[in-house]
């Protein structure tokens, strides 16, 4: 195992334990003071990139959606803008040919219609995809992606762990106390929407943000934040100038000293700043889940093929096994 790979995993394993201990300290904490640090420096990278996308003047159309997403009231309204930003960045980066965006455009209209007709579906996609979607399946995205490009054991087992880890917390979760109890509301005020999401999506009854819920939450935002810190010498994005990197910094903790100072505007600043950095990844996640299941597939074809290879490889008969046994 690498040394990156074994910090990775201490790193998942220390975000566990505390999920355990504090979990909605952790959660709050994580959101506020890791969230601005990786906003700020992952719209860096994703800057010197275009975006992954075509024209960068498309990443301020997104800016602007995702800041007036931010003060709308209405949820369905804001499951819908979630919904449409997500299908469009997905027709602009992840399809290759007219035929292909032409096709996922009459998908996403058919999906759309059947959510309209459902009960109230664009509010639950509103809240679960900046939220669990974003920082549970697409970092998991991105992680069994890199395992199946590198082919490596450990970022295979780092994938399992991650999924055992979900799995400890939603068949064992913690009995954690409160412990600093302003924390813990501030946590039920700004994520206790999610419960009552997941009741809708799974038809589960009574969901609430409960301590199975929080310590979900707050594994996952928390690895989502140190996983991105850890990819630092994969992906480079501190290849930057010390001056960005001081502004980036300086813009961090001022985010965090805002929400201390005045955790109403400071959230709702947080949220935008949160929002906009998810719409603009929202190309680079869409371009992933390609290349993931472009992966897949070629993994499935070598397999098959090695196996037709292996059944058209001629067997050797008796006469032939004689012949050999002849031979001085």
């Amino acid at each position: 195992m690498r040394t990156t790979d074994a910090i990775h995993l201490g790193l998942m394993l220390l975000a566990l334990a505390a999920a355990y201990l504090v979990p909605f300290e952790l959660l709050l904490l994580a959101y506020v003071v890791l969230g601005p640090a990786h906003y700020f420096t992952e719209i860096s990278w994703l800057h010197d990139r275009s975006y992954f996308l075509p024209h960068r003047g498309i990443a301020v159309a997104l800016v602007a959606l995702a800041i007036a997403a931010a003060l709308i009231d209405n949820a369905s309204w804001f499951g819908f803008a979630m919904w449409a930003a997500l299908i469009g960045c997905a027709m602009l980066a992840a399809t290759k040919s007219a035929a292909e965006g032409t096709l996922l455009f009459i998908v996403a209209i058919g999906l759309a219609g059947v959510m309209y007709a459902s009960d109230a579906p664009f509010a639950v996609i509103g809240i679960l995809i900046p939220t669990l979607i974003h920082v549970s399946l697409f970092t998991l995205v991105f992680m069994a992606l890199g395992a199946t490009r590198s082919g490596s054991p450990a970022q295979v087992a780092l994938v399992i762990v991650y999924l055992v880890a979900v799995a400890v917390i939603l068949l064992a979760p913690p009995t954690a106390e409160v412990r600093i109890a302003a924390f813990a509301q501030a946590a039920k005020d700004y994520f206790g929407n999610v419960g009552p999401a997941l009741s809708r999506l799974f038809g589960i009854p009574g969901l609430k943000l409960d301590t199975r819920l929080t310590s979900l939450l707050a594994f996952v935002y928390t690895y989502h934040y140190l996983n991105w810190f850890i990819k630092a010498d994969v992906i480079r994005w501190t290849d930057i100038s010390r001056t960005r990197l001081a502004l980036m910094i300086a813009a961090s903790a001022a985010s965090t000293a805002l929400y201390f100072y005045d955790y109403a505007f400071g959230f709702t600043f947080l949220l935008a700043l949160s929002l906009t950095h998810i719409l603009l990844e929202f190309p680079l996640n869409s371009l992933a889940l390609r290349q993931l299941g472009g992966a897949l597939q070629d993994g499935v074809r070598g397999l098959a093929g090695h196996k037709a290879a292996a059944t058209a490889r001629p067997r050797p008969t008796s006469a032939g096994i004689a012949k050999r046994r002849k031979r001085p």
